[in-house]
């Protein structure tokens, strides 16, 4: 539901006392303009406050190997990223970056639906450009590796490969 804007007046709940109308004082871009930071005042107490406002954007939902449905859970993709890369020299900026990235590919398929396939192959495309011990750690559980002739496939390939950095 969108909230009435009149003027420089917004009706927002104040977290102070509870009433309906605060004044923006202050607006300004942070996060690199990926949100907006209001700076708010209460009319009827006084006190003052600051909201953040960010661009809602629907990831598409994740279609499981056995046909379940999932919504997409960023610190789930995260977690397994992270625990990839445990103990590599990667620092947070790249991971954020590649997660960031991640998120914007899915965004432009445009679909409501993709198969969590396609998830799992865009993080492993983004854990080979950050660190191939985590690309590797990431394949073997994902793609299941039995034994150690497919962990040396695997690595076989990888030299093989020209190396990748965008």
């Amino acid at each position: 539901m969108a909230v009435p804007t009149y003027d420089r007046f917004q009706l927002m709940h104040c977290p102070f006392c509870g009433a309906h109308d605060t004044k923006v004082i202050d607006s300004r871009l942070v996060a690199e303009g990926d949100q907006v930071r209001r700076r708010r005042e209460c009319l009827a107490c006084g006190e003052r406050f600051t909201t953040f406002e960010t661009a809602e954007l629907v990831m598409p939902r994740l279609i499981k190997q056995d046909g379940s449905r999932q919504p997409f859970d960023e610190q789930k993709l995260r977690a397994g990223m992270q625990r990839a890369l445990e103990k590599r020299p990667v620092s947070v900026e790249r991971l954020e970056a590649a997660i960031a990235h991640i998120k914007h590919q899915l965004r432009a398929t445009g679909e409501r639906e993709i198969k969590s396939r396609v998830l799992g192959e865009l993080v492993m495309a983004e854990l080979q450009k950050l660190d191939e011990v985590a690309y590797i750690r990431f394949a073997s559980v994902y793609r299941r590796f039995q034994d150690l002739n497919e962990f040396r496939e695997e690595i076989e390939r990888l030299s093989r490969e020209p190396v990748k950095n965008e």
